[in-house]
């Protein structure tokens, strides 16, 4: 399957963003991901919900087949350092292009310092409001029109 490359800045088609959401690891709590994917959905966005106990390469694999715009992971089992980086790396050695990511839940700051120095794009802890985390899905997307 091949990496699917955006030309930056000049996007032809009206499609809406589209957004991978996803459990990586052992996580059994999904309730904020479904909540999120549905505030994204009812923003005019597309939204993939895979589900709980996925693989980085599940993931990415899914992003790359739907031609996704933006990642978004939930996490709260503690394993955010491992899976995160492991899914911006498949990202690159995928060579796929165009595709943010965006995390939420249970993150030290210390932690998302480091996640966003490795190219997240944006962070959601617990109380963040959906408006937010919509903004920032938007800005974090490659289609974003600014």
């Amino acid at each position: 399957m091949p990496a699917r490359a955006k030309v930056s800045g000049n996007i032809t088609d009206e499609r809406p963003i589209r957004v991978i959401i996803a459990k990586p690891g052992l996580d059994g709590h999904d309730r904020g991901a479904k909540v999120v994917a549905r505030a994204l959905r009812d923003a005019g966005m597309e939204v993939i919900y895979l589900g709980l106990r996925q693989t980085p390469e599940s993931i990415v694999d899914a992003a790359i087949e739907e031609d996704a715009d933006v990642i978004g992971l939930s996490l709260l089992s503690g394993a955010h350092m491992s899976l995160i980086p492991r899914v911006l790396k498949l990202l690159k050695s995928k060579k796929v292009r165009g595709v943010s990511v965006v995390a939420g839940g249970i993150i030290p700051d210390e932690d998302a310092a480091r996640l966003r120095k490795l190219g997240v794009r944006g962070i959601f802890g617990p109380g963040t409001t959906l408006e937010a985390i919509i903004q920032q899905v938007r800005s974090a997307s490659p289609r974003h029109a600014s």
